[in-house]
């Protein structure tokens, strides 16, 4: 199965919330959940807490939200306060639900128990996700770190937080590279000379290796084990993160940028080690002149060995991982005057930058590359690769119905992920790939599958996607093929169990008598009757 994530950020211009207007929307929402009494409007109130906690959460998204949770210790408290208060008028209404909701339609039942879920997900994305994230910030980029860093470090925490949900995808061993530009590190000052010597001399790549190219800083953190538990490999892609100094200095740097590509994997080709750990690299056990690349895969490319051998990849013999084939060969593509293998004819059929995204020219001339380059693979195959060439351009490829990939949408952020609720923390919106559907009936094979080049200088937008069928043509999005995510990080937390089947196990009395609560009723005869039918709310047992 295996796991991709990957975040693309602009710098955000949003202004910082204001401490009073969100605390204002939060604090009070107690007293309106103790409202709902018997005999009166249940849901109106429900519903009032519902939208000011949603409104108080969209404040405190993205990078605005978590420079306003760090630079002010009374907006957390507050915020801690209140949704502790509200958290106790939740369970003491659930105490009495039975008698709230006695003698109420079943339809109006399910309005309230709607409403009610509504006023969950508020107060666990404010508490678990915007609380959470600015906490774990301040953990990877320390106390006064700067704006840019902070922008970094919150790309960096969405990732690891999405591995943690994809490990259940696959968690033999995971890894994160963090692409830096616009740093400002003097890279012959002789203690960054040093620590690129010593740092870049792994062939493998393995965990802290960095690689300088094209005036960028590649770092790569891994972890590999085959016994553990859920979370390990995070917490350790974590430690490393938080204690690597030259990261923190290069992240510094006021217009310094990151672009972070994660993966969490099943071992099916290659054994399990940090050699064979994504994302890997484009080195070659021969230095060559030829772009930097970084990429990740889920799935297998069936023909890997014959391409390694048709090319003559002169890969470091601990790594076997057939996505090693990746990177090596879309680098060489890009350092020929056209793709390997590519014919003349082909090369000169390169497209110009599409209207809709894609950036500039070199851009357009980079994703041609990869897009030729995929077409090589055979299998069922999902990949995300990024350039030190154009370090805003994130590179994605799916083909087969194996394989898939989310491609979700914020404000100044792309989140791309394996599966919806990789995105759902932050994205309530995203694009879903199709590798499977031919976009030429006239040529079904060669245009199945889609890439996808997301410029982060447009990230969050439309305008910043182009998609393209395999065969090269350009598949315009537009704002229907966007779906809206209808899980939140509640619906998939393990909580405190080890493991998702004990989750459902514990929990499942609790849900049996939500699915019944105010549908057990009185017959004519005396006996006890349940009141199931088409009138009932799909939605309703959602969630408690």
């Amino acid at each position: 199965m295996c796991g991709i994530i990957a975040v693309a950020r602009r710098t955000s211009e949003r202004t910082p919330p204001e401490s009073g207007v969100v605390l204002g929307l939060v604090q009070g929402t107690a007293d309106l959940v103790t409202s709902c009494k018997i005999g009166r409007d249940g849901r109106g109130p429900l519903d009032t807490v519902a939208a000011r906690l949603t409104e108080a959460d969209a404040l405190l998204r993205g990078t605005p939200g978590v420079r306003a949770l760090l630079a002010d210790g009374a907006l957390v408290a507050g915020l801690e306060a209140a949704l502790s208060e509200l958290a106790g008028a939740i369970a003491a209404l659930d105490g009495r639900l039975d008698e709230v909701l006695a003698d109420r339609p079943t339809a109006e039942q399910e309005e309230i128990a709607s409403s009610l879920v509504a006023v969950r997900d508020g107060a666990w994305a404010i508490g678990r996700d915007r609380l959470r994230t600015a906490r774990a910030v301040t953990g990877l980029a320390g106390l006064g770190a700067t704006s840019a860093a902070v922008e970094s470090m919150t790309s960096v925490q969405l990732a690891l937080s999405a591995l943690d949900r994809l490990e259940v995808r696959g968690r033999d061993s995971a890894g994160i590279s963090i692409l830096v530009s616009g740093h400002d590190l003097d890279l012959d000052a002789p203690d960054v000379a040093a620590a690129l010597v010593a740092r870049g001399d792994d062939p493998t790549y393995g965990s802290g290796s960095v690689r300088a190219a094209n005036g960028c800083l590649s770092f790569v953190y891994k972890a590999a084990a085959e016994i553990g538990e859920l979370g390990d490999n995070s917490a350790d892609l974590r430690s490393a993160i938080a204690g690597d100094g030259l990261l923190a200095r290069a992240i510094a740097a006021d217009g310094s940028e990151a672009l972070v590509l994660g993966h969490t994997r099943w071992a099916s080709v290659g054994i399990i080690s940090q050699a064979n750990a994504h994302p890997v690299n484009s080195d070659e056990e021969e230095a060559l002149a030829t772009p930097f690349v970084n990429a990740a895969l889920n799935g297998d490319i069936d023909n890997f060995a014959d391409l390694k051998a048709e090319a003559g990849l002169r890969i470091a013999t601990e790594i076997t991982t057939d996505a090693k084939v990746i990177p090596t060969l879309v680098s060489r593509a890009l350092a020929a005057d056209g793709p390997a293998g590519a014919t003349p004819s082909e090369t000169a059929a390169t497209p110009a930058p599409a209207p809709d995204g894609g950036g500039s020219a070199a851009t357009a001339a980079i994703a041609e590359a990869f897009r030729r380059t995929v077409t090589r693979f055979d299998g069922s195959v999902a990949i995300a690769a990024s350039v030190a060439d154009d370090p805003q351009t994130l590179l994605l490829a799916l083909r087969g119905s194996g394989q898939a990939l989310y491609v979700g949408l914020a404000d100044d952020l792309f989140l791309v992920a394996s599966e919806p609720y990789g995105v759902v923390e932050e994205c309530t919106t995203y694009l879903r790939m199709d590798g499977e559907t031919a976009a030429d009936p006239a040529d079904p094979a060669g245009s199945r599958g889609q890439v996808v080049v997301l410029d982060a200088r447009r990230a969050g937008s439309i305008e910043g996607v182009r998609r393209l069928s395999y065969a090269g043509a350009d598949l315009p999005v537009t704002p229907d093929d966007l779906a809206r995510a209808e899980v939140t990080t509640r619906d998939i937390d393990r909580g405190d169990n080890p493991h998702f089947l004990l989750k459902e196990i514990s929990e499942s009395p609790w849900s049996f008598r939500k699915t019944l609560r105010g549908k057990i009723t009185t017959g004519a005869d005396g006996a006890l009757e349940a009141r199931l039918g088409p009138e009932t709310l799909p939605d309703a047992t959602r969630k408690g």
